[in-house]
């Protein structure tokens, strides 16, 4: 059996050691460097396919933070809009509190002047709080786009007060929510949707009663949001001591009016009477949509007869309320001017019918506004864990596990001290070492 035997030139031998150590540097510089910024992959050119990984994961991140700061702003513009609606809540709570002591019988007019001053102040307050701006100058109740002041009024013609925008409410998507509330659904009134109607009588005396109920919408897609007058005609009835009634409807706004409806043939005159008009009652003769009682009580005269109540002059004048602003001056109209209890009494509950309608609304908004305000919470909650887990995807794309990264740093440095070691060994050897 033969032996073969290699001849490795020393040259060659010294070029493959040199090249060996200058790769095992190489290794050793490149962990170093991985070490120092802790990253797996420090270039694209690293790992292509984890460099793109890191890199949509931080693109999402950045989105995600940037939608969290235009987030931050609504919820601030929804939170002053909800602080704004509280504030007007309370105003118009305190407006419905001093209607109701306005209704006081023992009142003077003077004393009705009074809380009429008050009410006033109070809706000029009302007003503005109504128009209030977020810092951007932008109006908190500005519904879907409106001027720089939402709520126009007193204004001469009719409606009295105006939303000068566009009503309805802002959408909402999956991570922003809106920033401005609808103003034009919390103050003003719709005359199908709320049938918000205000209801006044003639001057009567003092020594008798013309009230009505609140107008109550039993039919909204049929309220017209027309003006009406109700008159009433009693005379002497078929039977002594008997009177009997009848009235018709006027629609002011067309200018048509109904048949003369016989309400009861005869009823005592000493005798309150109750006259309902609804569709309910008189399907023929009625405001259309509404509902509402004529409610009237004799009076004694200086001669010893009864005045009939309703008597033959008495009007009631119906016409549709276009905005809780419009609701509230008409209360102050009405009870400041009152030239006696019967008067005050009617513009009193008619007042309260529509306040109420009004605060219903206004609790409306403001609880859509809280809604709102946790939903941003649900929202951020949301976009906290998408970033957790975008950042727990770009960490394993291209962030180095410190342990493996310095166990494999030293492996590779005991590496490279060995493979100096050897070649400074091997470089001493030469048959020139042992010739001569």
């Amino acid at each position: 059996m033969s032996n073969t035997i290699f001849r490795v030139g020393t040259a060659n031998m010294y070029d493959n050691a040199i090249r060996n150590v200058s790769a095992r540097q190489t290794s050793l510089v490149n962990l170093q460097e991985n070490l120092t910024s802790g990253k797996r992959v420090v270039r694209a050119s690293d790992d292509p396919v984890s460099a793109a990984q890191a890199e949509r994961a931080l693109t999402r991140i950045s989105r995600i933070q940037t939608e969290q700061r235009a987030l931050e702003n609504q919820r601030n513009a929804i939170a002053q809009a909800e602080s704004t609606m509280g504030d007007a809540v309370n105003l118009v709570q305190e407006i419905r509190q001093l209607v109701v002591n306005a209704g006081n019988g023992a009142l003077k007019p003077e004393d009705r002047k009074t809380i009429a001053n008050q009410l006033q102040s109070l809706r000029e307050q009302l007003s503005d709080v109504a128009n209030r701006k977020d810092t951007n100058g932008i109006p908190l109740l500005g519904a879907l786009g409106s001027a720089v002041n939402p709520f126009l009024g007193p204004l001469p013609g009719n409606p009295d007060y105006e939303f000068k925008g566009q009503p309805g409410q802002s959408s909402n998507t999956g991570v922003s929510i809106a920033n401005t509330l609808d103003g034009h659904s919390a103050f003003m009134f719709d005359a199908k949707r709320d049938g918000a109607y205000t209801a006044s009588v003639s001057t009567i005396p003092g020594n008798r009663t013309l009230t009505t109920s609140a107008l109550t919408p039993v039919n909204a897609g049929a309220v017209t949001g027309n003006n009406y007058q109700i008159v009433v005609s009693v005379g002497p009835g078929a039977t002594p001591g008997m009177a009997t009634a009848t009235y018709t409807i006027k629609d002011l706004t067309l200018g048509t009016s109904s048949a003369t409806v016989p309400v009861v043939p005869d009823f005592p005159t000493d005798k309150p009477l109750s006259i309902e008009i609804s569709a309910a009652a008189n399907p023929a003769v009625n405001v259309p949509g509404l509902s509402f009682t004529i409610n009237a009580t004799p009076a004694m005269q200086a001669d010893g007869s009864l005045a009939y109540s309703p008597a033959t002059v008495d009007t009631i004048s119906l016409q549709p309320s276009p905005s809780l602003f419009s609701t509230i001056d008409s209360a102050i109209k009405g009870i400041g001017g009152a030239a006696n209890n019967n008067a005050a009494t009617q513009a009193v509950g008619q007042a309260l019918a529509n306040i109420d309608r009004g605060l219903e609304r206004m609790h409306n908004m403001r609880g859509y506004a809280g809604e709102l305000l946790n939903r941003a919470d649900r929202i951020t909650g949301d976009q906290s864990k998408r970033s957790e887990q975008l950042e727990a995807d770009r960490s394993r794309a291209e962030d180095l596990d410190m342990i493996k990264g310095i166990s494999d740093f030293q492996n590779q440095q005991t590496g490279y001290q060995a493979a100096l070691q050897t070649y400074a060994s091997v470089q001493k050897l030469s048959l020139f070492n042992y010739i001569g």
